[in-house]
This record gives structure tokens, sequence and C-alpha cells, in this order.
């Protein structure tokens, strides 16, 4: 059992390698937010928004009649081709689209190991939303009623009659000559309408425990993928095979592999076994976050003394983990944060948010509103001296990173003290001031590339803050020459060692940061000398 594990821990880390490698390249042409690999689940709500549209222009055209639905689509390609025709290719296509974002989507957050703890219910309720989008696409299938609406309503409709719980066989019930009536039309457009908004629905439940969710790609990669879907329904339209006929064997067919792929598995194996093989995907997948527990890390803490209430810990939170309550004994309005355990990413942006993680606080053990007991922000000010005390060489430079961004262990050395956060998130921008004002020539910050955060939002609100968009801001009398940001993923150590030297080289144009320390930071300096790295 050991070694089964450590074999599937080396396929999938040799796997999360490549998609890593995939995603380093399609960021040098596109850039982080024009990467469609950073922003699968985006995409698949931008396909969703095309599939709505362009069905609902197809509708209104769609004759609903047995006799009239073969042909208004015929009439739809052929006569309209200029709209019509691109509208249906583009349903097509974007329906496709849809199907592969929504899987490797699911897959890139398998490889990443971002389907238990506290993101269990994104997974779990992900999950159906794939057997949705399957039954979305077939019942398309059926309504243009040609030689492969057939063969997919056949094979469908035998798959389920293997299910007990229909009296009558649906093959008998619906598909036969005389069953196939407008009434049975009516009802299919009615499933072809309903499924989708319950895909719809289900796609936003998915979301619910996730803050700020990325469901809008960038404008460029939006418009982007128009284009290429347009392009690609003008070259390649999506046309019909020759009208249903239950009286005949439909003829070898052009599936849609992307929706069809288990129908010609109904005739080579038995209907039970595909019930069989679908049921256990899904229950693995359904069952996964559970069976993969893994050691839960302390979730943050709140100080309710040192809480004012401010909510910005309630604003940056990416998983809606805290809520303000009511201040028990306090004036009327007046709140303070509770953080929610069973949603604590135990990320730390919280503390990063908190306008008490100033190390500038006089207090000899520094205690902030919000705060991650692994790593307080009082263990980090203590450290932080401490190394600025320790640096020897003529330019001193002190390195922000994070446990899952490149690591930054490696970039220390006389001159270089680097600090991993549990995010970049967690840093408060007044540590950049701090370390500067207390003789560090510069600072350089990094973590996860632009869109493939960790936590989601760490380094997008660590870049706000330190651009002085987003509070607690990064105050203006920092020199911008002396800060730095460079952002490099897991993997990327060589890329954050060559942002460093060209760091260092552009200090050396810069004087030596002579800083002007308070007596305050002079005192809590010599009463920590000889003590332990906290």
């Amino acid at each position: 059992m050991q070694q089964h594990a450590m074999c599937e821990g080396v396929v999938r880390g040799a796997m999360l390698e490549g998609l890593r490698a995939i995603e380093r390249l399609f960021d040098r042409a596109f850039d982080a937010p024009g990467n469609p690999w950073r922003h699968l689940g985006a995409l698949s709500f931008f396909f969703f928004w095309i599939v709505a549209v362009s069905g609902i222009y197809l509708y209104v055209f769609f004759d609903t009649s047995v006799g009239g639905a073969y042909r208004s689509v015929e009439r739809l390609t052929a006569g309209q081709w200029y709209a019509g025709g691109v509208m249906r290719s583009l349903h097509r296509y974007a329906s496709d689209a849809l199907v592969v974002t929504l899987v490797l989507h699911l897959a890139k957050e398998w490889l990443r190991g971002r389907y238990a703890g506290f993101r269990w219910f994104s997974w779990v309720s992900g999950v159906p939303l794939l057997w949705l989008a399957a039954a979305s696409g077939i019942g398309g299938y059926w309504l243009v009623w040609d030689g492969l609406a057939q063969f997919v309503a056949i094979a469908t409709s035998e798959w389920f009659d293997w299910l007990p719980f229909f009296g009558e066989p649906l093959m008998r019930n619906f598909l036969t000559a005389e069953a196939v009536s407008d009434r049975l039309f009516t009802l299919l457009i009615f499933l072809h309408i309903g499924v989708p908004l319950a895909l719809l629905a289900g796609m936003f439940v998915h979301i619910q425990r996730v803050n700020h969710a990325d469901t809008q790609p960038a404008r460029a990669l939006a418009w982007g993928t128009l284009a290429a879907l347009l392009a690609l329904s003008l070259a390649k339209p999506a046309v019909s095979h020759a009208p249903a006929n239950l009286a005949l064997v439909p003829q070898p067919l052009a599936l849609d592999w992307f929706y069809l792929a288990l129908s010609p598995l109904l005739y080579q194996w038995s209907s039970g076994v595909v019930w069989a093989l679908a049921g256990a995907a899904t229950l693995l997948l359904l069952l996964l976050p559970f069976v993969a527990r893994a050691a839960k890390a302390p979730v943050a803490q709140v100080d309710p003394a040192n809480c004012n209430g401010c909510a910005r810990c309630f604003a940056d939170c990416p998983y809606a983990a805290i809520v303000m309550r009511p201040r028990a004994g306090g004036r009327l309005g007046h709140k303070h944060a509770v953080v929610i355990p069973g949603l604590c990413a135990a990320c730390g942006i919280c503390a990063g948010a908190c306008p008490s993680s100033t190390p500038f606080r006089s207090n000899e053990r520094l205690v902030t509103g919000i705060d991650m007991p692994q790593l307080p922000v009082n263990a980090l000010r203590a450290r932080l001296e401490r190394r600025l005390r320790e640096l020897r060489a003529d330019r001193r430079i002190i390195v922000f990173g994070c446990d899952h961004g490149a690591a930054v262990g490696g970039l220390e050395s006389p001159g270089v003290a680097a600090f991993s956060l549990l995010c970049v998130g967690q840093l408060a921008p007044a540590f950049v001031e701090y370390a500067l004002r207390s003789g560090a020539d510069g600072v350089l910050v990094t973590g996860c590339r632009g869109s493939d955060c960790a936590f989601r939002l760490g380094n997008l609100w660590t870049g706000e803050r330190l651009a002085r968009r987003r509070e607690p801001h990064l105050r203006a009398n920092v020199v911008p020459r002396r800060l730095r940001l460079a952002w490099a993923g897991a993997g990327e150590e060589g890329t954050l060692a060559r942002e460093l030297d060209e760091f260092c080289a552009s200090l050396a144009s810069l004087p030596r940061n002579d800083a002007k320390r308070s007596a305050t930071w002079r005192r809590r300096a010599l009463s920590m000398k000889g003590m332990p790295d906290a």
C-alpha cells in the first residue's frame, strides 16, 4: 500500500510539473490574465453564456413539431448561414468547449490537491455539474432529429431502460414512429431549457463559499476566445446528418466525442457495466475529499480586545470564513470579526489586512486583531529584527515570500534574509516600511504568479496594498526603487534568483539606507539579544 501511494505521488508530481510547464509557456505568450490555463473556471462561465445567447437565437426560429424540427434547423444552417448558421456552429463549439474547460478545471484542482479540507464543498458541488452539462448537450442533439439524433435517442433510451425505475421501456413509449409526436418535442425543448438552467444554478452554488469568484475572463481572453470560436464556426460549420427515420438503421455517423463518448460503449458492453463505470467514477469524485483528509492547519484567531471592527479581514477573506457580529456589551452597531473554523483556509490573508498588524506598535509583545497561531505577527517582527542585526553585507535585502510560490530559502546569504509566509497576502504593508526604516536597503516581495495564488487572492491583494489601491496600504514615504515585486510560482526558483540579482544591481546606484531607528526599536533590539528565534 505504501509503495502504491509513493508511485501515485511520483506520477501525480510529474503531471503537476507538466501542467506548470504548460502554464509558464502560455504565460510567456499571453501573460497571466490572458492565460486560459489559469482561468478555466471563468472560461466555463463564459462558454455557458455563449451557449445561452446562441441558443436563444436558435430557439426563435426553431419549429417544435416532429416534421418541422429538422427542416427549421436546415433553414437556419443553409438559408441563414451568415447568422443562423454561425449561431448554430457557435452553439455547438461553445458547448464542446464548456465540457473541455469543466474537465480540465476538475483535473487541475485534483492535481493541485485542492479538493479536501475547507474546499470540500466546492469540489462536491462541482461533481453534479458534469452530469448536468452532459444531459444538456445530449438533449440538444435530440432536437435536431437527424440520423445522429436518432442514434443518441435510441442509445440513451436503452441505457436508461436498464434502470428499474421505469415500468415500461422508454423505447416502446417514446421512440416508435407512432410515439414520436409534437408533444414529445415540446417536452424535449422544455428539458433542453430546464436542464441548462439547473446547470447555471449549480454553477452559482459551486462558488457560494468563494469570495470574488473568477467568473469573468479578462477582456483580451474573452474576445480572443470568442474570435477563435467564430473562426472555427466559419471554417467548419456544424451540419446535420440525414433526417431521422426510425424504420432504418442510422448509417455511419460523425460523433461529438465531447458529449457522446459513452454511447459507443453501450454497444460494446452491457448497459449495466456502463452504469457501473459512470456510477463508480461519480462516487469516487464525491468521496475523494473525505478519503484524502489532510491534517488541518490552525485557523485564524480573533482577539476582540484588539479588533476595531473595521471589516477589512471580512472583505479580503477569499473563502467567506469571516463574519462580522455585534460585540457583546459594546455600543450599538459596534462589531468584531468571528472566524468560521470549517471555512478557514489558514492562509493568513486576514492578518495582512488587519490595521493592527503593524510592527511599529510599541508593544513588547505585538497582539493583533486577527492572527495566525502558527506564524503570529509578533514572531515575524521578532525574527525580522534579529535577521536585520545579523546581515553583514554592504547591501542588505529582505525577501518576503510564501510557502506555495517559489521557495525563498535558497536566496539566503550574508546580505539577504528571506521570510516564507503562509501566503504572501499575510504580509502587512507596514512590514516593508519597517524593514527599510530598520536598516534594509531593499525589500523584495514574491509569491505565486498572477492568477494562480494557492489561496486565490493573496498576491492580488498584496499587489494592490503595496500599490496603495487597497487598505491597509503602503505609505508614500517608501522609496519606490527600494521595493520590488517579483511573482514566481513553485519550481521557478531560478527566475526568482535572477530577479533578486537584478534588484541588487539596481540598488547599487542608491546610497546606503542608514536607518534612523527609534528609541523604542533600539530598546526592543537590545532586550532581544540572545533570545532564540521566535
